[in-house]
């Protein structure tokens, strides 16, 4: 069983959604990158999403623009990328790790290496944001051959009949962009997403998780109790841009450690 598939499941069973952070790799600095997946876990954390540096990253706002910036400054590369991941798995070997990112790397790669080699240093799931479901054909083969799970967006203006698409390419869990717009934009509207995850649950059993405009533990809480996974990126790489190198650790750990016993609280309390 891929790991998503197993954190849900044991979630599912305590009556809990994930909290799934994101940050960029080598940001703020490429030693301190393996500690904060870390200390993500030990405060709360059931699933990491690791952002894939590039150049123009068109789907993320200025927050995460900057921190894609800063990584490729120290030179951080997809092969870098999963050498932190096989790192991490040195002395973690159950949380998920989800590679988020923009395909132009991975097609240099090539397809067939991109996965072999993410296998190999344990990563679970990648969101490519800029490959459309109907064109990932060989991609999501490619993935499969190997139990990696191909994460595919969903957004508020998606149709009825291009979420069953989506849905049908999906595997570990569906993500729903809960914004129009990019990552740090506007407020959510907590009706709006509880709406459209219906929809969403009428295409798929598979998990759903809500990211974009998830800024504090009031709004995590808030989404976690419509939604099987709560992604938040903006908010955390906020942290790590105004603490640095030498705080930012400590602060996203304080960061998410609110989040989760907030989510938490509402869920059981």
């Amino acid at each position: 069983m891929n790991r998503i598939d197993a954190c849900f499941k044991q979630l599912r069973e305590r009556k809990l959604s994930a909290l799934v952070p994101y940050f960029t790799a080598g940001d703020p600095h490429p030693d301190t990158t393996v500690p904060m997946m870390h200390a993500m876990v030990e405060a709360g954390a059931d699933i990491i999403e690791l952002g894939v540096p590039f150049s123009d990253p068109m789907a993320d706002g200025p927050v995460i623009q900057r921190a894609s910036e800063r990584a490729l400054l120290h030179h951080v590369s997809l092969k870098r990328v999963f050498e932190f991941v096989r790192a991490f798995r040195m002395t973690d070997s159950t949380t998920p790790v989800i590679l988020m990112g923009y395909l132009n790397p991975v097609e240099v790669m090539g397809y067939a290496s991109f996965a072999a080699q993410a296998a190999a240093a344990g990563v679970d799931g990648v969101l490519t944001v800029d490959l459309p479901p109907e064109e990932g054909a060989e991609f999501v083969a490619a993935l499969d051959r190997h139990q990696i799970a191909p994460i595919f967006l969903i957004a508020p203006t998606t149709p009825p009949a291009r979420i069953k698409i989506i849905c049908s390419f999906a595997r570990g869990f569906v993500y729903y962009v809960s914004l129009k717009g990019v990552t740090g934009a506007a407020n959510l509207d907590i009706l709006a997403v509880t709406e459209k995850l219906k929809q969403i649950r009428a295409a798929s059993s598979l998990p759903v998780g809500v990211g974009f405009g998830i800024r504090d533990a009031q709004t995590a809480a808030s989404v976690a109790a419509v939604a099987d996974a709560v992604v938040v990126g903006s908010a955390v790489v906020k942290q790590i841009e105004e603490h640095g190198a030498a705080g930012a650790v400590n602060a996203v750990a304080k960061l998410l450690r609110e989040m989760r016993a907030a989510m938490d609280f509402g869920r059981l309390g």
